[in-house]
C-alpha cells in the first residue's frame, strides 16, 4: 500500500532540492524522512534518486514518477476541498416516481447539475414509498402523482400526461397514428407491475374481449422497452416515454391520464416558491415530453 506521507516527502525532496531542507518542511527528523524514501523506493522496486555530497537528483525512473506523484497529490487535495466545500452546501434530497422516464431526469441532471450548488440526493420510488419518505423526512421534495385528494403536502402541479401504446418499429401496426383494443386480439403483451394505471388498462382490455399472453411481468420501464424493441411484446405506458425502435401509437378509447407534479416535506415548502435550477429542469424536460403526445403541459412548470 503506497500512504500518502511517503508521497509527501517524495514531492518535499523534490521540490526543496536536499534531504535536510525536506526534512524540516515536513516537520520530521531526517533520518525518518530518508527512511520514508527508501520504503518508497522499495514498494516501487526502483531508485527514485541519485545522492552526492553535493545535490540530489531524480533518477530516469524518478522523474517519470514524479508526474504521477504530483497527479495524485493533486488530485488529493481537490478531494478534501470539494468535502470541505460539500459539508457548507445547503442539502437537497429529490425523489422521482418509477414510472418516470430515467432518461428525462439524466438530461435534467446533466444540464442543472445540482451537485455544484447543494449536498444532492436522488431517490427513485413508488408513490407510496415516496409519500412516506416525505412523512420520515428522508427527502425534501417528490415528483410524484398529485391531485389525488390528498392534503398532507403542499402540491404544485407540472403537467398532465396520457398514456399511449409501446410496439416494436417493425411491427404491422407500428405506422398506425391510433389503434383499437380489438387490433391487437392474439397479441403477446407486456405488464408494468408498478404502473398506477394498470387496473384501468386491464379493465379496458376485458371489457373489449381482450385477454392476451404476458411475457414479461416488470418494474423496470427501461428494461421494458428494451424488450418492446426486441419484439418480445406490446405494452402500455405514459406518453414521455421514448426509446430507439419503439413505435408510440394511440390506443383508441384510452383517455387516462395522469397528474405530475411536485409534492413537498413539511418545512421543504420554500422549494417550490423558488425552485432550484434542478427541479425547473425536470419540470420543463417532462412537460416537453409528454406534450409531444396529447397531453396537457401548458405552463404549469415548478
Amino acid at each position: 500500500m503506497l500512504d500518502r506521507y511517503l508521497l509527501r516527502y517524495f514531492l518535499a525532496v523534490v521540490e526543496q532540492g536536499n534531504f535536510s531542507r525536506a526534512a524540516a518542511h515536513c516537520n520530521v527528523s531526517q533520518p525518518t524522512l530518508s527512511v520514508g524514501v527508501a520504503k518508497l523506493e522499495a514498494l516501487l522496486g526502483v531508485r527514485l534518486f541519485v545522492r552526492s555530497s553535493q545535490r540530489v537528483e531524480l533518477t530516469s525512473a524518478g522523474a517519470q514518477f514524479l508526474v504521477h506523484a504530483r497527479r495524485i497529490e493533486r488530485e488529493f487535495n481537490l478531494a478534501v476541498q470539494s468535502m470541505g466545500r460539500a459539508e457548507t452546501l445547503p442539502s437537497l434530497r429529490l425523489g422521482v416516481l418509477s414510472s418516470i422516464a430515467g432518461d428525462i431526469v439524466a438530461a435534467a441532471v446533466s444540464r442543472a447539475r445540482p451537485d455544484r450548488d447543494h449536498r444532492f440526493e436522488l431517490l427513485f420510488g413508488s408513490e407510496r414509498e415516496l409519500v412516506s419518505d416525505l412523512a420520515k423526512e428522508r427527502i425534501d421534495v417528490a415528483l410524484t402523482l398529485v391531485g389525488r385528494g390528498s392534503d398532507r403536502f403542499l402540491e404544485q402541479p407540472v403537467c398532465d400526461e396520457g398514456y399511449a401504446l409501446a410496439l416494436p418499429e417493425f411491427h404491422r401496426l407500428a405506422s398506425a397514428g391510433e389503434i383499437a383494443a380489438e387490433q391487437l386480439a392474439g397479441e403477446t403483451m407486456i405488464v408494468r407491475r408498478h404502473c398506477e394505471a394498470l387496473s384501468d388498462t386491464s379493465r379496458y382490455f376485458t371489457e373489449r374481449g381482450v385477454r392476451p399472453h404476458f411475457s414479461l411481468r416488470s418494474t423496470n420501464d427501461e428494461r421494458v422497452m428494451q424488450m418492446v424493441a426486441a419484439g418480445l411484446g406490446v405494452t402500455v405506458m405514459p406518453l414521455s416515454f421514448r426509446a430507439p425502435g419503439v413505435a408510440r401509437p394511440m390506443l383508441a378509447g384510452f383517455d387516462l391520464k395522469r397528474t405530475l407534479g411536485w409534492v413537498a416535506g413539511h418545512g421543504a415548502e420554500h422549494l417550490l416558491a423558488a425552485s432550484p435550477p434542478i427541479l425547473l429542469e425536470i419540470a420543463t424536460e417532462i412537460s416537453a415530453r409528454a406534450a409531444g403526445g396529447s397531453a396537457d403541459c401548458g405552463g404549469n412548470g415548478a
